[in-house]
Parts: C-alpha cells; sequence; structure tokens
C-alpha cells in the first residue's frame, strides 16, 4: 500500500494556502461595505482549521521519499481537495446554491473550464467575483507548473519529448526545479499585469480589467457579466483578449527561453507556428462566412470570428456574441474546434497541438510504409527522434480521450439530457473550454438548468480532463495499490 501522510501533508499546504487566498475576497467585500466579507472569513477560518491540522499531523512524513505513485494520487487528490473547500464560499453564500451546485462552480474555475452555474452575474459582490478570477488565475498556473514539471516523469503522453529536450544538463532551461517555478511565476504574473493594463486602456474599468485579465491569461473564461464580452460592445477589448488568450495557449518554456536571451525561439517553436497559423486560418475562413451569411462589415465579422475562433481552441470560453446563430457551417466548426487545445506546457485544455503534430507525423509515416514496405521509418520532431513511446502514448491519449467524452454524453443522456447537449456538455467539459451548444449550455445559456446529478458527472469530466485523463484513470488500475 502507498504510504499516504506525505501526501496528506502536502494537501494540508495548498488546503491552508487556499484559505488565506480567501481572505483577498474577503477584504474586497468588506471595503465595498457589503456584509458577505463575513462569510469569506469564516470560510477561511474552516479551511485553514483543516488544512493547517492535517499538515501539523503529517509535518514528519518524508515527502522526499516521494515516489511516480505518490505523485499520480497526490496530483488528482490535490485538485479534488482544493475544489472541494473553494465551493464553500459558494455553499455559504446563496441559499439557492446546493453542494453539487458550488463544487461545479468552484472545480470549474480551478480546471479553468469556466463553464458556470450562477447567473446574474452583473449584480455579484465583488467579493464574489474576485474569488471566481483568482481560482481561475492559480488553477491556470498550477496546470503549466503540472504540465512542465511533473507530466514528463508520469509518462502520460505529451511531455515526454521536453523532457528528452533537457536531458542533458548544458541544455536545460534552467538547473533547478525552483527557479523554473519562479521563472513561470514570474513570467505568469507579468503577463496577467500587461493584459490587466491593456483592458483598462481599451475601456474596461479597474476591476473589470482585473478581474478579466485572470481569467485571460490563464485561458479560464468567467467573466462578470452575464454577457461575458458582449457586454463592453468594444471591438479593441475583444483584440486585447484575442492577443492574450493566444498569449496564454504558448508554451511557456518559450517564454523562459525568450527572457533568457533567445528571444527567437518563441516563433522557432513548431507548436507556436502551428497554433498561430491554425488559428489564423479559422478565424479568416469564420469571418469570410459570417460576414457573407450573416451580411455584415467584413471588420466587425473578423473581430468576432477571431475572438470566438481564439476563445475556444484554447480553451478559455469566453463569448461575444451568440456564434450559434451563424449557420449550420459555423456550428460544425465551432464543435471541431472544441477538441484542439492549445500548446503542451499552456494554460490551455484540450487535446494540444503536440499530440495533433504526432498524430501527423505518424499517419505520414504509416503511408510511407505502404508504399515502401522496406524503408525505415524515424520519426523527427523539430529535428530531433522522437522518443520511442511518445506516438504509442499520444494514440493511447487520443483514443481514450475520444472514448470519454462518448461515455460522458451516453451517461447525460441516461440522465434525461438531449443528445446535442449531452454531447456538447460532454466535449466542452472534458477540454475544459466552458460554452458548448445549443439552447442550454451554449454561448447564451447556462449549466444551472442540467439535473444535480449531471453537474457531478460533468465534475468528474472537467477534473479528467484537466488532469490529462491517465494521472486520474491510472489509480483504477487495481496494481497501482499493490507494492
Amino acid at each position: 500500500m502507498i504510504d499516504s501522510r506525505a501526501i496528506l501533508f502536502v494537501i494540508g499546504l495548498l488546503v491552508t494556502a487556499l484559505g488565506l487566498l480567501m481572505l483577498v475576497p474577503a477584504l474586497v467585500d468588506a471595503a465595498a461595505s457589503n456584509p458577505d466579507w463575513q462569510v469569506f472569513t469564516a470560510s477561511a477560518v474552516a479551511t485553514v482549521t483543516v488544512g493547517g491540522g492535517l499538515s501539523l499531523a503529517f509535518r514528519g512524513a518524508a515527502i522526499n521519499r516521494f515516489s511516480l505513485r505518490h505523485a499520480f494520487l497526490l496530483t488528482s487528490a490535490s485538485w479534488a481537495a482544493l475544489s472541494a473547500f473553494a465551493a464553500l464560499p459558494f455553499t455559504f453564500l446563496s441559499a439557492d446554491l446546493h453542494y453539487a451546485d458550488a463544487f461545479f462552480e468552484a472545480i470549474s474555475g480551478l480546471t479553468t473550464t469556466g463553464s458556470t452555474v450562477l447567473t446574474g452575474l452583473d449584480g455579484l459582490p465583488p467579493g464574489m467575483l474576485i474569488w471566481r478570477a483568482l481560482l481561475q488565475w492559480i488553477g491556470g498556473v498550477g496546470i503549466v507548473l503540472m504540465a512542465i514539471i511533473m507530466l514528463p516523469f508520469l509518462r502520460v503522453g505529451g511531455m515526454q519529448l521536453f523532457q528528452a529536450e533537457s536531458s542533458d544538463r548544458s541544455e536545460k532551461i534552467v538547473p533547478r526545479p525552483a527557479q523554473l517555478v519562479s521563472y513561470i511565476a514570474g513570467i505568469y504574473s507579468l503577463l496577467t499585469w500587461i493584459c490587466f493594463l491593456a483592458y483598462h486602456w481599451a475601456g474596461m474599468g479597474w476591476f473589470d480589467a482585473l478581474c478579466h485579465a485572470m481569467t485571460t491569461l490563464s485561458t479560464g473564461g468567467y467573466s462578470t457579466h452575464d454577457a461575458s464580452m458582449a457586454y463592453f460592445d468594444n471591438g479593441l477589448i475583444l483584440w486585447c483578449g484575442t492577443l492574450f488568450m493566444a498569449a496564454g495557449a504558448l508554451p511557456f518554456v518559450v517564454y523562459i527561453k525568450s527572457m533568457k536571451g533567445r528571444p527567437e525561439a518563441i516563433w522557432q517553436d513548431s507548436q507556436v507556428r502551428t497554433l498561430l497559423g491554425l488559428l489564423a486560418v479559422i478565424s479568416l475562413g469564420l469571418a469570410f462566412w459570417h460576414a457573407g451569411h450573416n451580411r455584415i462589415g467584413f471588420g466587425e465579422a473578423l473581430t468576432h470570428a477571431a475572438f470566438n475562433v481564439v476563445s475556444i481552441v484554447t480553451t478559455t470560453g469566453y463569448a461575444s456574441t451568440d456564434y450559434t446563430t451563424w449557420g449550420p457551417l459555423a456550428m460544425v466548426a465551432f464543435f471541431m474546434i472544441t477538441f484542439i487545445g492549445g500548446s503542451t506546457g499552456s494554460t490551455a485544455g484540450g487535446i494540444k497541438i503536440f499530440r495533433f503534430q504526432i498524430l501527423w507525423l505518424i499517419t505520414r509515416a504509416y503511408l510511407q510504409r505502404l508504399i515502401s514496405p522496406s524503408r525505415a521509418q524515424v520519426l523527427l520532431y523539430e529535428g530531433r527522434p522522437v522518443p520511442g513511446d511518445v506516438p504509442f502514448s499520444v494514440l493511447a491519449f487520443i483514443t481514450v480521450f475520444l472514448g470519454t467524452v462518448a461515455v460522458t454524453t451516453v451517461v447525460l443522456s441516461a440522465l434525461g439530457l438531449d443528445f446535442d447537449t449531452s454531447l456538447s456538455a460532454a466535449a466542452t467539459s472534458i477540454t475544459n473550454v466552458g460554452p458548448g451548444l445549443g439552447d442550454i449550455v451554449g454561448p447564451a445559456g447556462n449549466f444551472a438548468t442540467l439535473p444535480e446529478a449531471a453537474k457531478w458527472v460533468l465534475s468528474v469530466a472537467m477534473l479528467l480532463g484537466r488532469l490529462e485523463l491517465f494521472t486520474v484513470l491510472v489509480l483504477f488500475e487495481p496494481a497501482f495499490w499493490r507494492r
């Protein structure tokens, strides 16, 4: 059996930190003379008490003896535990929200999905709005750290090549993990600050700019208004959002390389070139379609097409308009790009550009083998041989990913949802996009009316998608628990 003491110690520290973070919305509400500061304070006290108790009870645990199995269990357990405690303020602030709703809202925030069960956002107190933004902001930087530091060692498909790139000490981006964490946190904070200033310059108020900056860089998509970005009716704000959503979906490794004197590293990265090229092509195509189908000017069509395409591909989930009214071609296109995702090692979810690139290499190699069966095939990515386990892990990931969408769709249908809503909700939850398609969960809809059981199912789906599926599924393998 796995010694869980070290895991409980770390979870205790994380829960304690989350409790201290609750004091931020408490101070915001207190400054606004809103009585909800008491709720956040009470939630903070309860959270810190439990977290502090865990960390004190298991403070003698030897965390330096962590194995891969410890890492798997800690990753899944910590995200679930943080979501459970992050739900407390939602539960206490509204008698209309059951715990299933509160947990859904919290895990949607921490996984940067952006699906919401809350309505009347325009009238919510500032503490609640800043709490939702904070959840997505810490969830965004948390998943970057997990992807870059943990996933290469967990071998779950997608980061092995980046481990191989830095296997030689002379090639490492930074020599120590602590430096890597500080670089990522610094870059993430700097980009958020620049985004905040850009939003305010474009016309947002200070508070809206702060909340949206945190949910833009994290590719989360929580807004302070029910109408999302359509509330502002400002093309300049939309272009700022488009730029910084794309920035959040780029691999943070290239930002670190740029800061260390290699600014060309951003454009030299294959994922960056592929992602930006794909966004440009899809945005232009849908802009021409939107302009012709809905008879509007091309400039306006391009603004909305680029914003919404980047929002969905990067799994942010903002909406500037109800793009489901653009016609059948747009509906199909937006559903398909839901699965793409951003770069590996970014804040974005989805399948990720890197895996599609490897899938293309595999397909091309297979076609060449059909033509020349005796020809030796070596898969090269950016001029380097692809490690032998990468093609298998990528194929396994995509297969399980699509299978999980199918199973979730069936379960939601069994709970009474129509097929369109079931499929769309399953896809948008596992890809961590946020809005789906249709009247219920579409960009103009809300997840509040779904049955409570469906919210629990989608909460699990969001966690599975955010933690790259296998990080959670491996816990259900009996061999995992044997010595």
